[in-house]
């Protein structure tokens, strides 16, 4: 289970797509180390990158320099004006794993992140106004917060929250530790495998609920959230800023729905029924990735 945790907390890939008329060149661009894991990756990583009505007339691969590179060339209908592209990279090399791919035709581009909660992105060949490219950032940040172990912690930090002053400051406290941690991320001697990290993540909610079912007077509670939000944040690390404020703005809303919730109507019955079904949930959690980490 050890050796089987080194990985790579970031795991990146670069793509151009250019267009001269209704052909478009393709280049991928991979560290080789990212590759070693993939079979037969002169097929494999262009088979995973597809775009919306082309047709794939010729491809090619090589070594340069430590970076595997892939090229090849699409033929279209007709000149787009947008693209639907899809890549499921995450599939062959890592859970984690993100595609930054830009669309070139003549001064127009526009640029598109695809991970496995977004496998599929529509870029225009047109230039973006500011206001898109956030809106755009924005909401595929809140998106990965709510496809992932963030939305189940969310839920055991309303839960432990005993007062509305109590949740604006353990939601505080957890929020400062995703943001902390994007300087830290970079600098981590370590690697750190996806479903390792996903794991982890999962035992902070168990964690946390123990917590409430033991010491449900228990003294200030910020600290621990503090130490728990700079691992989450390792899940946003690899993406622009703006999307871990897109995740910021929806887990702050989504925290103070479920606080304002719990203490207007949850009963103690039903607040310690709560608290057992996110142990379930989180345990659950864990040992699915355990499992997956062990295979």
């Amino acid at each position: 289970m050890a050796a089987s945790a080194w990985a790579h907390v970031v795991s990146m890939s670069t793509g151009e797509l250019r267009f001269d008329g209704p052909i478009a060149t393709y280049e991928l661009r991979m560290p080789m180390y990212e590759v070693a894991h993939v079979t037969n990756p002169e097929t494999a990583l262009l088979d995973h990158v597809r775009f919306a009505g082309a047709l794939r007339v010729s491809s090619a691969c090589r070594q340069d320099n430590g970076t595997y590179v892939c090229t090849a060339t699409y033929e279209f209908p007709r000149m787009p004006t947008t693209v639907d592209a899809t890549c499921t990279l995450f599939q062959i090399t890592v859970p984690n794993h993100v595609h930054l791919l830009t669309a070139i035709s003549g001064a127009n581009n526009d640029q598109a992140v695809f991970d496995q909660t977004i496998p599929q992105r529509t870029l225009r060949l047109r230039p973006p106004s500011r206001l898109e490219e956030i809106a755009r950032s924005l909401l595929s940040g809140m998106w990965r917060a709510l496809a992932s172990p963030v939305a189940l912690f969310l839920i055991a930090l309303a839960i432990a929250a005993r007062s509305k002053r109590e949740a604006a400051f353990l939601i505080a406290m957890y929020l400062a530790g995703e943001w902390l941690m994007r300087p830290i991320a970079p600098r981590i001697p370590w690697p750190l495998a996806p479903r390792f990290l996903e794991a982890a993540m999962a035992l902070t909610v168990a964690y946390l609920a123990i917590e409430i079912l033991a010491l449900p007077k228990a003294g200030n509670r910020g600290p621990i959230v503090l130490g728990l939000g700079l691992l989450h944040g390792l899940y946003f690390a690899s993406f622009p800023a703006v999307y871990l404020a897109g995740a910021t703005l929806i887990q702050a809303v989504l925290i103070a729905m479920l606080a304002l919730a719990a203490l207007r109507w949850a009963t103690p019955a039903i607040h310690r029924l709560a608290t057992i079904l996110v142990l379930a949930a989180g345990l659950g959690w864990f040992a699915l990735r355990l499992l997956k980490i062990s295979m």
